[in-house]
């Protein structure tokens, strides 16, 4: 605490000085504050609900495990990467593009590369390592989380008539399961396939690894699209 309050008071002895710089510099950039109001996160909308559900998972993920202070901070940065790994909007309408915008392009300009590791979820943790029982609870966080993200994002198009919101040329996130944590499985919507009725409930899907046939109950859209 002696610490940060050094630091606290350094910081604050810094914007006093500058502050007529960082003033001109923030009206110049066309920078505008807003904020919502004090204890009331449902103004916060979507970000609100994300960390809702992130609090939720963690807790649920290691609320009884006992962790060092090392080994918690890693888990926290594995989360991180996980979280600034989702699909936001296509970067391009190029049939062949198949990289989305996501949280990392803000942070670090190119999209996170996770590193290939074992699968230990279904591994007694008194066999496993520190660090690979880090990797294992990173591993059951993002089994829960990205399944509830993707089923989000099939619930905003789910009671829309003939599903109006799919079309050719979408980038659209298929839903696969056991990928590997910040590997999503992306693909661009090659044709659609209507039944009797003339509504589409299938779709062909071009993806890296060439075209797959799925059903729509297994594809959604971006958040943003």
């Amino acid at each position: 605490f002696i610490g940060a309050n050094h630091e606290l008071k350094q910081l604050g002895h810094f914007l006093l000085e500058h502050n007529n710089t960082l003033t001109e510099s923030i009206n110049n950039e066309g920078i505008s504050w807003s904020f919502i109001p004090a204890h009331s996160p449902h103004f916060g909308g979507l970000w609100e609900a994300g960390i809702k559900s992130t609090k939720l998972h963690l807790k649920r993920v290691a609320g009884n495990a006992l962790l060092t202070f090392e080994r918690f901070y890693t888990l926290l940065v594995q989360i991180e990467a996980v979280l600034n790994s989702r699909p936001l909007t296509p970067l391009s309408n190029d049939p062949s593009d198949y990289i989305p915008l996501t949280p990392s392009h803000f942070l670090i300009g190119r999209p996170l590369t996770a590193v290939p590791e074992l699968e230990f979820m279904q591994l007694p943790e008194n066999r496993l390592s520190h660090f690979q029982q880090v990797q294992r609870l990173q591993q059951h966080f993002w089994a829960r989380w990205s399944l509830e993200y993707v089923s989000e994002l099939q619930q905003r198009v789910k009671w829309r008539s003939n599903y109006e919101i799919l079309k050719v040329g979408d980038l659209v996130v298929i839903k696969e399961d056991n990928l590997p944590p910040c590997k999503w499985l992306l693909g661009r919507i090659d044709s659609l396939h209507p039944g009797r009725d003339g509504i589409s409930r299938v779709a062909t899907i071009n993806t890296r690894k060439g075209p797959i046939k799925r059903s729509f109950a297994k594809i959604c859209p971006l958040p943003i699209n």
